[in-house]
């Protein structure tokens, strides 16, 4: 398979080298190290196909980890859970084209982002705090959206994009991005493969973290006219991937989607804009503990034990743009998801396959909501924003039974069959005012309420009983602040936040229960509300010293408290820096990035959140990388990049713990790979 991907890059060099040898060479963009381009205030917007370091991301969350804020909780090779600004989860809205995508998993082996493939998509757009309500309910530590551009052609054509990467552990991966059509009629087909065997620490100890990937991505477009866009898009895609930090691996990430979009311009005089969507989701989740391991009978797991959990989400949206005057603009609309989740599981596969089981549904959400949100400019240098969503919920258990332990004991289900209803408001307003031309200060405060998820229902027990279903939703109030500017060479991004929630759904492992049985106890994983605090900020510079060198640096940092426990809020990322510089010509540049973590001791042994729970202190660490890249033509490019380049031990302060795996070194969390070369040649026509 490597030889196949290395002779595939070696004919897109030479293809394309050969067509296009005599067209001018583009001015090259250095590979992207620090940060992704802040376009507005909390606003930040990056390319996925685009060259960067570490090597080019495979899933949702490897591509996020690069923005300030961002972090990625590790499990093995793939399926990361993003966390921003100290909040992962439901915590932290993801869109797919407007599109929700929600894992099975109970243990989050399959987070929204294992579905996405990055280089399938063109522009990734990131919306800090909860400063938004036309994207869903809103999330308290932002929304993320995964999007395609789309353009009516002018006559017809067509358009291509390829890329190969390969790196070492055997990293490969293979895209294609086709386009063309005509100006009434167009049509677009992508394609992604990835694979990467186990790869080793700094120490050389083998990891176990394995995976392939695959997916689909196909539409047809119809545009009438300018002001008319109707397209109909499906995918498919599946994977395996091996787990490090647990005592089974993923068999299978199944996504099955079909969606319909309809947008049109100038309905009437004053509905500028009208948008029209509707979409289906299916992914199918197969766990075991036998098909990317060694299989070794214990006592929590003595046969061969599959789960597979499904969950089929479907929604739709409605929204129009009015102007109704100059200085105002509103958007209105209607939005709603529906998601069921099912599961169905054996002990034994030996004897009772899992496919001769039935599914069996345990939880039902339905959440419909409306939302206004309004600009208004009272001078060339003052703007507004504001808006204001409600939200109706509705969750069902399912379950007549609940497990107890990881023995595979289970008890009557004290909420069986409970319907639940919530209506939850979130509102937003942000004033921004330009400080001459190259600068923007604003002030911004957003208030939403969360309703909990199936992980935190369904998943665990309270303090005093077997169902967490009854959980209060979460009440977040944030304030935003911040300063972009942009003049001669010199740019910054500075913004800070404060976050009060009430309600906080906290996740706790080995909670002592009584058993009823002569005072003994058991572990239980419970879900509770607590109040808790949080503050912090990123800054993002960049300074071009000449017309070749340029440097970029970035920092994070969040700190959390838990003051119902007088404790630290847990899984908080530590304070984080990175520091590129690069020299870049026409046709070619060079650089390096150093990142730095401190020590994070700030922590709460055994709380968490649905993704993980503290391990305890982690230590600082640091990574040294090196890059380079070159054109040799406007329609080529390669890029290359040593990732650790001294071969550093370390693990990511929010890195899941590390799980005994048979022939595997048992490590504290998992650890991250330890020097990595990679090259990547991308095409485009």
């Amino acid at each position: 398979m490597k030889t196949i991907y290395l002779r595939s890059a070696v004919s897109l060099v030479v293809l394309a080298t050969s067509a296009f040898a005599q067209t001018p060479v583009i001015s090259l963009d250095p590979i992207v190290v620090t940060t992704a381009r802040t376009i507005e205030p909390l606003v930040i917007q990056t390319d996925p196909k685009a060259a960067a370091q570490p090597i080019p991301a495979h899933d949702g969350a490897d591509v996020l980890k690069n923005i300030p804020g961002f972090a990625v909780i590790r499990k093995g090779g793939t399926d990361g859970d993003p966390m921003l600004r100290g909040m992962a989860g439901s915590r932290l809205g993801i869109l797919v084209e407007g599109e929700s995508v929600l894992g099975g998993c109970g243990q989050r082996m399959d987070p929204p982002t294992a579905y996405i493939f990055p280089a399938a998509y063109d522009r990734i757009t990131v919306i800090k705090g909860p400063q938004a309500v036309r994207f869903g309910p809103m999330s308290p530590a932002g929304a993320v959206r995964f999007e395609r551009d789309f353009e009516r052609r002018d006559d017809r054509g067509a358009t291509a994009f390829a890329s190969v990467t390969l790196g070492d552990f055997d990293r490969r991966e293979g895209v294609i991005d086709l386009r063309g059509g005509t100006p009434t009629l167009q049509g677009r087909l992508a394609a992604t493969d990835a694979a990467m065997d186990n790869y080793t620490d700094g120490d050389g100890q083998e990891v176990h973290a394995a995976y392939q990937r695959w997916s689909t991505n196909g539409s047809v477009a119809w545009t009438p006219s300018d002001d008319t866009f109707i397209e109909l898009t499906a995918a498919l895609s599946d994977g395996e991937a091996a787990y490090a930090d647990r005592m089974m691996d993923g068999a299978r990430f199944d996504r099955q989607n079909a969606g319909l979009r309809l947008q049109h311009l100038g309905l009437t005089d004053w509905i500028s804009r009208t948008e029209f969507q509707l979409y289906v989701n299916a992914v199918d989740h197969v766990m075991d503990n036998f098909s990317q391991r060694e299989f070794r009978p214990n006592m929590m797991m003595p046969g061969k034990t599959v789960s597979n959990p499904d969950r089929l989400t479907y929604g739709g949206r409605l929204a129009f743009k009015l102007d109704l005057a100059a200085p105002l603009s509103l958007d209105v609309g209607i939005d709603h998801q529906s998601n069921q989740h099912r599961v169905r599981s054996t002990r034994n596969e030996d004897q009772m396959s899992f496919t001769t089981i039935p599914r069996g549904p345990d939880a039902t959400f339905h959440q419909t909501g409306a939302f206004i949100e309004t600009a208004y400019s009272f001078s060339d240098d003052i703007r507004a924003y504001a808006g204001a969503r409600a939200d109706h919920w509705t969750a069902t258990d399912q379950r007549s039974t609940v497990r107890i332990g990881m023995m595979g004991m289970t008890a009557p289900n004290p909420t069986a069959e409970l319907e639940r209803t919530a209506t939850l408001p979130a509102a937003f307003g942000r004033l921004e005012f330009d400080l001459g031309a190259a600068s923007t200060a604003f002030v911004g405060v957003g208030y939403t309420q969360r309703f909990p998820d199936y992980w935190e229902l369904v998943s665990n027990e309270t303090l005093t009983g077997l169902s967490a279903f009854t959980t209060a939703p979460e009440k977040v109030t944030q304030l935003d602040i911040g300063w972009l500017h942009r003049r001669d060479g010199f740019d910054w991004s500075v913004s800070a936040f404060a976050t009060q929630i009430d309600d906080y759904i906290l996740i706790e492992r080995n909670v002592a229960k009584p058993t009823g049985m002569m005072n003994r106890t058991r572990a239980a994983t419970v879900t509770r509300n607590i109040e808790a605090e949080s503050f912090g900020g990123e800054i993002s510079l960049g300074y071009r010293f000449s017309e070749t060198w340029r440097s970029e640096a970035s920092i994070a940092a969040v700190r959390g408290t838990n003051p119902t426990d007088d404790l630290a809020l847990a899984q908080m990322p530590p304070l984080e820096g990175r520091l590129g510089l690069t020299y870049a010509r026409p046709t070619w540049s060079a650089g390096v990035l150093w990142r730095v973590a401190a020590a994070q001791d700030r922590v709460a042994v055994d709380q968490g959140n649905i993704v993980g729970q503290d391990i305890g202190p982690s230590p600082a660490f640091d990574v040294f990388s090196l890059n380079a890249s070159w054109a040799p033509t406007n329609a080529v490019r390669i890029s290359a990049g040593i990732d650790n380049l001294f071969d550093r031990t370390f693990a990511e302060h929010i890195s899941r713990a590390g799980s005994s795996v048979a022939g595997f070194v048992q490590t504290t969390r998992v650890n991250e790979p330890g020097r990595f070369a990679w090259i990547k040649c991308d095409f485009r026509y």
